[in-house]
């Protein structure tokens, strides 16, 4: 079957020619040939093989398909394996598989081309935590059945608290006792115990059961219950507990540090009480939550029901408690310390005792700086329940009575809300007490000496005698400036009309009339209102030039704050108008006789109170109480339906285009995350609702990405939900294939942020069912012989698809006497239809007969019927 074509030359080959020879191959049977062809080349001979092989595929399947970890978040999980053919023709492959896991096998069966490679997709739903290794069974082509193992582990994704120093896991941490106003904190590690990233952020607990806030659980029954009015105070629990960080991303098994911070505060009480019973015990729950996996959040339905969608929480709880104590210190001889009377230059001193009544903590004491008091020692440490004594001093520096209040400084440790990792010693709570003392003067004898006969500055009427050592001299000349026009006394006759604006200028003032002046000021003398003479220094007065730019520049700062001033003014104004303008009161005052209507504050609708919305700063924590009452105000709100589907106006544009921190993706609710429809009937439409509710202030854009054929019908695909709004798309799922259904759909946040749903439904055919199978037909008691037998039997739907169906007679080689009206019809949804068997007697016909229900595109079942004679003789 072999064939050679050569020419063979006659004369040696020269250096570089070549000579052709072709071997034609015609196989005439299905087996593979083998032959030689010899080759002579001068003394030596060469043999060349010749193989004739018939056309084959050879194909081959990787053994194992290894998933390795996964997380058990409902999301599919997809690995391809290869089939490989290695030969000169197609190979057909078909893959079976019958193992308990729920895979999806994308293509099922196919046919693999020559020389090349096919992958298939295996997907895996990881709803249910366990370990996977299932078998699925490959028929190859000229090659049988090869085994592929599917392997793979899906766990829980564990967040767990571990201690800095122990690694061992925390259930509590227990704060112990702390004054009111300090500070202190303990240090964690978070630990992501699992092969996936996580997002998390701490949410605190301030609305549990068994959490406590600001209870004594050492007291009695009677006085916790007396002290009831405590629990219903509206307390902010993110003042008391902080958390830095209180969101972030971990990434696989890795561990982040975090700092705790507990500042136990004082509660205002309805009754008064001794500030030695205001013991306050905290128990709280702080919880690290997995983002979007919210145990439960209520939803708006139709009717203004509400339903509660719940699945697997992954979340880690952590126990607070800690203790508020106030500051108790007790003064003797009290908080009023009176000091004997004492003169100028003397000392007093009383010594105080301070007594720590605490019987759990230390207190550090600080004497701020008194006038005319001093304190030792001024600082110091009193241990708990001791005391301490510190001295008073009165060192009075001037004569009088003095009422000093003594403030005395609590030191303890205080923490910055922007670096809570260093706390700083600081002053959180004052004592004050008060301090008495007098002053006195010593009396001193006035002796009086007689002038020499220089008049000194200061002397009496007479200049005879001098006080000496009552006063001091001055360094400068005395000075009187007065009005010309207050004092007429002594006044020259040709100066009593006098009416300029002239100043009056003692007469002892001369060594301070050199001084530079003003040119334009006039001065006259105080008695005769003679104008005296005034000296203008040129070295040191203003030139003419100076003045106007002085009076210029004056001007200007004039102007400057008359115009502020005016703007002012009519900002009020305008203000004002606002206020007034408005269809209620208009501004017009009330004439005489008329009266304002008189309004009460039961006039006014009763409005409730607006959640306390969450602040921006980034140490401020999530709360149970902030994040119900933000679900609260949204879910009562009516549902939107068919939204913007792209942002339009500017203010969305931006707000969709924000990146959102874990915090706020914590306050956007998508679910539920697992849409199960059940049992459903093939060719048949089914809805349910996704649903959406955004609680943050912002608006949010939605985009679902759907490339499950049995979910083209869901609509709209894309939704711009407004702040603080509620919404849902409705989720279409058709199937035509018998099975189970599990596959899901991812959606984006702001195009930047992802999560997905799980779609899981149990698609049926169309089937029918009967009431029976077996319908026995008797006569009724009384009726004439040759009466027909009646009666009927039901066919039910149990599906959500209505079903049609057809009645055929099963006969043999005899005709049937039984009949069944209708023998044609539909049966619709979850619904059933009754149909009538008639037996019609008569000479030898047969008893017994059958009827198949045929459904269309459905089952088939068989009606065994029997009419019951009853023969009396």
């Amino acid at each position: 079957q072999f064939k050679l074509i050569v020419e063979n030359p006659e004369k040696p080959i020269a250096t570089g020619l070549q000579v052709k020879a072709v071997v034609e191959y015609t196989p005439k049977s299905a087996e593979d040939l083998q032959d030689k062809l010899t080759l002579l080349v001068d003394d030596d001979v060469v043999h060349i093989p010749l193989l004739g092989l018939i056309p084959y595929c050879d194909l081959e399947v990787e053994s194992e398909v290894n998933f390795g970890e996964m997380i058990a978040n409902s999301k599919l999980v997809t690995k391809e394996i290869s089939i490989t053919n290695r030969g000169t023709t197609s190979g057909v492959f078909r893959v079976s598989y019958d193992g308990v896991v729920l895979l999806n096998i994308r293509p099922a069966r196919g046919v693999v081309k020559p020389k090349s490679v096919r992958k298939i997709q295996v997907d895996i739903c990881t709803d249910v935590p366990g370990v996977i290794k299932e078998m699925m069974k490959v028929e190859l082509e000229s090659h049988g059945c090869a085994e592929v193992w599917i392997k793979g582990v899906v766990v829980e994704q564990i967040l767990k608290v571990l201690g800095v120093s122990c690694e061992k896991v925390l259930k509590c941490i227990n704060f112990g006792p702390l004054y009111f106003g300090t500070s202190k904190t303990e240090k964690i590690h978070l630990y992501n115990e699992s092969p996936e990233s996580v997002d998390w952020v701490a949410v605190l607990e301030d609305n549990a059961i068994e959490g406590e806030m600001g209870t004594d659980l050492q007291g009695s029954t009677d006085a916790v219950l007396h002290d009831l009015s405590l629990k219903n105070k509206d307390v902010d629990v993110s003042t008391l507990i902080l958390c830095v960080p209180n969101q972030g991303t971990l990434l696989p098994y890795e561990k982040s540090l975090i700092t705790i911070c507990f500042s136990p505060e004082k509660f205002e009480r309805d009754f008064e009480t001794k500030d030695a019973s205001l013991i306050q015990d905290y128990v709280l729950f702080l919880r690290f939550e997995t983002v979007g996996e919210r145990s439960s959040c209520l939803l708006g339905l139709r009717g203004g029901a509400t339903a509660t969608i719940r699945r697997r929480s992954r979340h880690v709880d952590l126990a607070l408690m800690g203790s508020g104590f106030p500051v108790i210190l007790t003064f003797k001889p009290g908080t009023v310390i009176n000091f004997k009377d004492c003169y100028l230059g003397e000392k007093t001193q009383v010594v105080c005792t301070m007594k720590n009544e605490s019987e759990f903590l230390p207190v550090t004491f600080h004497f701020r700086k008194a006038a005319h008091f001093s304190v030792s020692p001024e600082r110091g440490t009193i241990k708990k329940n001791s005391e301490k004594e510190v001295m008073i001093s009165f060192s009075p520096r001037q004569i009088g009575t003095f009422e000093m209040k003594q403030i005395i400084d609590i030191i303890g440790t205080g923490v910055d809300k922007n670096n809570i990792d260093a706390l700083k010693t600081k002053s959180f709570h004052q004592i004050y007490l008060t301090l008495l003392g007098v002053c006195k003067c010593k009396r001193t004898s006035i002796v009086f000496t007689i002038n020499p006969g220089l008049t000194p500055l200061i002397s009496n009427a007479t200049g005879q005698f001098v006080v000496r050592g009552t006063g001091q001299l001055s360094d400068t000349a005395p000075m009187a400036i007065l009005k010309s026009t207050q004092t007429q006394i002594h006044t020259h006759r040709k100066n009593r009309d006098c009416k300029d604006d002239a100043l009056i200028a003692f007469p002892n003032d001369r060594a301070a009339s050199l001084r530079p002046s003003e040119w334009n000021k006039k001065y006259r003398t105080i008695f005769t209102k003679t104008e005296r003479y005034n000296y203008v220094d040129p070295e040191f007065a203003y030139t003419a030039f100076e003045q106007l730019f002085i009076k210029a520049n004056r001007k200007h700062y004039i102007d400057f704050i008359s115009s502020l001033r005016q703007r002012r003014l009519e900002k009020e104004a305008a203000r004002m108008f606002y206020i007034y303008n408005n269809p209620v009161s208009i501004g017009i005052k009330p004439g005489e006789g008329l009266k304002s209507p008189h309004i009460s504050i039961t006039d006014f609708p009763m409005e409730k109170p607006e959640p306390k919305m969450l602040p921006s700063d980034d140490n401020c924590m999530l709360t149970s109480r902030n994040l119900a009452a933000i679900v609260s105000k949204t879910t009562n709100k009516g549902v939107w339906s068919w939204l913007s589907p792209v942002p339009s106006s500017p203010q969305e544009k931006e707000d969709c285009r924000l990146t959102l921190t874990q915090k706020q993706l914590h306050q956007i609710l998508i679910g539920p995350s697992t849409i199960d429809f059940g049992d459903v009937c093939v060719f048949s439409t089914t809805t349910k609702e996704l649903h959406i509710i955004n609680n943050l202030s912002v608006h949010i854009w939605i985009q679902i990405d759907v490339e499950v054929a049995e979910l083209q019908e869901t609509s709209p695909l894309s939704q711009v939900v407004p702040p603080f709004t509620k919404t849902h798309i409705p989720v279409v799922f058709e199937t035509t294939t018998v099975g189970m259904f599990k596959r899901s759909f991812t959606y984006k946040i702001n195009k930047q942020h992802i999560g997905h749903v799980l779609v899981v439904a149990h698609a049926m055919p169309i089937e029918l069912q009967l009431s029976t199978r077996e319908l026995i037909l008797s006569p009724v008691p009384g009726c004439l012989a040759g009466t027909e037998f009646r009666r009927t039997v039901r066919v039910c739907n149990p599906r959500n698809h209505p079903a049609g169906f057809t009645w055929r007679p099963v006969t043999g080689d005899r005709k049937s006497a039984f009949t069944i009206k209708p023998t044609r019809g539909f049966v619709e949804p979850y619904s059933d239809v009754e149909c009538e068997v008639v037996w019609h007697p008569g000479f030898n016909t047969p008893e017994t007969g059958q009827f198949l229900l045929c459904v269309r595109q459905g089952n088939s079942i068989n009606l065994k019927c029997l009419a019951k004679v009853i023969i009396h003789v």
